[in-house]
């Protein structure tokens, strides 16, 4: 268990240390709480669109982010040599990948909390046309941003350390105590007469886009072993588009007894199990832990079963 909690430090340490990845981060969060700003004349709908946009933004970054790191973390590896190196050790290929993809989620995970912050600070922050933007939030995140980077430009220039991975770190304390400022001592108007508040059920729905992340970490890490960025990016947004449309593409024809297309159906991922904006849009409660629960023990079943597939990819690749 030794080497397989080091090679997992390991492959998360080097994935927050990938450029790309604070990019990533600060964008997708940038450019949530940029949604909350501009005024859209949406007939009082303003609000929903505002998080729906924010929760759609928070699910394609995590889709960049797992093909990306998922490439870092193994096809470079191949392709550079390094993981024939590790393998050289007591190491087996089964364990290397868990591990890889152990790490992997952990990082996803960061970046997916972060975004998280972001959305939920986007409905406090929404506002309809009796509103207007609310610029002390605004100001004290983007506060936070810079000194995000600033800690991590010190520690680079006096501590020579690396300036990506305490810059992710600190972009995730930092996020979390503006988001604690904003939500206690902020007040905006988002409508006439209504005070901003934070929707509270964004949680469970930004929980189920993690799940998510992490089942298209496991396809991309399963691509991995035998394709470069750019076929994974393919491959995974393959199966991220047609399983958006699973339902009208394969459910109905799987429940009138097709076996095709149930079989179809249970292969590609439905990503709309996954998506609560529809529950919070009809204003349905979505603090259902058990449904979090059967949507967690689906992603345990299908990322494993990816992640078995690769093992055997990987098992019978060669790495010399």
């Amino acid at each position: 268990m030794r080497q397989f909690f080091t090679i997992a430090a390991n492959a998360f340490m080097e994935l927050i240390r990938q450029p790309v990845f604070l990019l990533l981060m600060t964008g997708s969060v940038v450019f949530e709480l940029f949604l909350a700003v501009p005024y859209y004349f949406a007939l009082g709908d303003e609000p929903k669109l505002v998080k729906n946009s924010a929760l759609a933004v928070m699910l394609l970054s995590g889709l960049f982010g797992a093909v990306l790191s998922a490439s870092a973390s193994l096809a470079r590896e191949i392709r550079v040599g390094t993981a024939l190196a590790v393998l050289a050790k007591p190491v087996g290929r089964a364990q290397f990948l868990l591990a890889k993809y152990a790490g992997l989620a952990a990082a996803l995970t960061l970046l997916t909390y972060v975004n998280l912050i972001g959305v939920l600070l986007c409905s406090k922050m929404a506002f309809d046309a009796y509103g207007s933007t609310d610029l002390a939030a605004l100001g004290v995140f983007a506060a936070g941003v810079v000194i995000a980077y600033a800690l991590g430009g010190f520690s680079n220039f006096f501590l020579r350390r690396p300036f990506v991975s305490d810059a992710v770190l600190a972009l995730v304390v930092t996020a979390t105590l503006s988001a604690f400022v904003i939500v206690r001592f902020t007040h905006q108007e988002q409508s006439l007469f209504t005070l901003a508040h934070v929707d509270w059920r964004l949680v469970p729905a930004g929980i189920l886009i993690l799940f998510a992340v992490w089942i298209l970490a496991a396809l991309a890490l399963a691509c991995s072993t035998r394709l470069d960025t750019i076929p994974t990016l393919a491959v995974c947004s393959a199966f991220f588009l047609i399983g958006l449309m699973s339902d009208y593409l394969f459910g109905q024809r799987a429940e009138a007894g097709n076996w095709w297309a149930s079989t179809l159906y249970t292969v590609i991922p439905n990503w709309q199990l996954f998506w609560l904006a529809d529950a919070l849009d009809m204003g349905k409660s979505t603090f259902h832990w058990d449904y979090v629960a059967k949507a967690f023990a689906y992603t345990v079943g299908y990322a494993g079963a990816a992640l078995a597939i690769g093992t055997a990819l990987f098992e019978e690749r060669e790495l010399s």
